[in-house]
């Protein structure tokens, strides 16, 4: 286990030295000491966009472990829910009642947003048949597209459909220092669910089981709640929605790893890293000097694998 955790920290890192390296400027990192434009691209752009990317896939992937955890249903990521349109429904109401709002209202908006619509996904799939598991992805996939039609027609309606479709598209080419560092706060917060681990693993075991060995089930869920209102507003309002990444990282290594979250989280932060890093370089290739939204690209990869995992049994099944 050791070994394979180093293996998966040394790809990562020597993913994050691709991104550095890779971009419409040919640049190389061991110039950076001596060239001071090198120096500047490095620092203005590649870096900040390196650590966007690391720093939005884990996020994601933890809150979509979380929001797995919480539902009791693998079929489930924040994509999927309802929560990153609600989060762009709440950023697109500041910015037309409030255009002139500082950044950081315009979060709180969002992740109140979000935590909304999240929270109403929670209370319709309580209402569902507990033995069709297979309905709570499915309403959670016509919440999500209903409020996405809602954002679309406010938008219409207001002129701001190019706005709408800059959140709706996740990529990373804007990020630049100084337009990247609240992702560090989503960091943050994906980081503080390591702290509740235990507490979503007993969770998810159920309410009763929950409730028996003592757990208060309520403030565990609006913990929950919290952390991935605030990771997908903070990923919205900065870089726009990603998909699949919640939901296929959380079962990748659910299936290696099984369910003690106290263990996994690294490695789910990690790997969520890790594949948008890829995605998002991959993007930058394809038809360099110009690129594709990591959206895009994580949109045919992320289904892909999300197809395989439904058609192969895990390894212990």
């Amino acid at each position: 286990m050791r070994f394979a955790a180093g293996l998966g920290l040394a790809a990562l890192l020597a993913l994050m030295l691709v991104s550095l390296g890779v971009g419409a400027a040919e640049i190389s990192v061991r110039q950076a000491r001596s060239d001071a434009w090198t120096m500047l691209v490095l620092m203005e752009s590649r870096l900040p966009r390196t650590l966007a990317v690391a720093l939005a896939g884990a996020a994601l992937a933890v809150s979509g472990t979380l929001i797995q955890s919480l539902v009791r249903n693998r079929f489930v990521g924040p994509d999927t829910t309802g929560t990153s349109e609600s989060a762009a429904l709440g950023l697109l109401a500041v910015t037309i009642l409030a255009p002139a709002s500082p950044i950081w209202v315009k979060m709180v908006a969002a992740s109140f947003a979000a935590m909304a619509g999240t929270a109403l996904f929670i209370v319709v799939i309580r209402r569902l048949p507990r033995r069709e598991v297979m309905l709570v992805p499915i309403a959670g996939l016509v919440l999500s597209g209903v409020l996405g039609s809602i954002v679309t027609w406010i938008a219409w309606q207001a002129d701001l459909l190019q706005y709408v479709g800059v959140w709706m598209s996740g990529e990373f080419s804007g990020v630049t220092a100084g337009r990247y560092e609240l992702l560090w706060v989503a960091g943050l917060a994906a980081g503080l669910a390591w702290v509740g681990a235990d507490r979503f693993a007993i969770l998810s075991l159920g309410d009763g089981v929950a409730t028996g060995l003592g757990l208060s089930t309520a403030s565990v869920m609006r913990f929950g709640l919290v952390v991935v209102a605030v990771v997908s507003a903070l990923v919205v309002t900065t870089v726009g929605m990603v998909p699949f990444l919640g939901l296929v990282v959380p079962n990748i290594v659910a299936r290696v790893m099984g369910d003690n979250l106290r263990a996994s989280l690294p490695v789910v932060a990690a790997s969520g890293a890790g594949l948008l890093l890829a995605c998002d370089i991959i993007g930058r290739l394809l038809i360099a000097p110009y690129e594709m939204p990591v959206s895009v690209i994580l949109g045919v990869l992320g289904a892909l694998i999300f197809l395989v995992l439904l058609y192969r049994r895990p390894a212990h099944a």
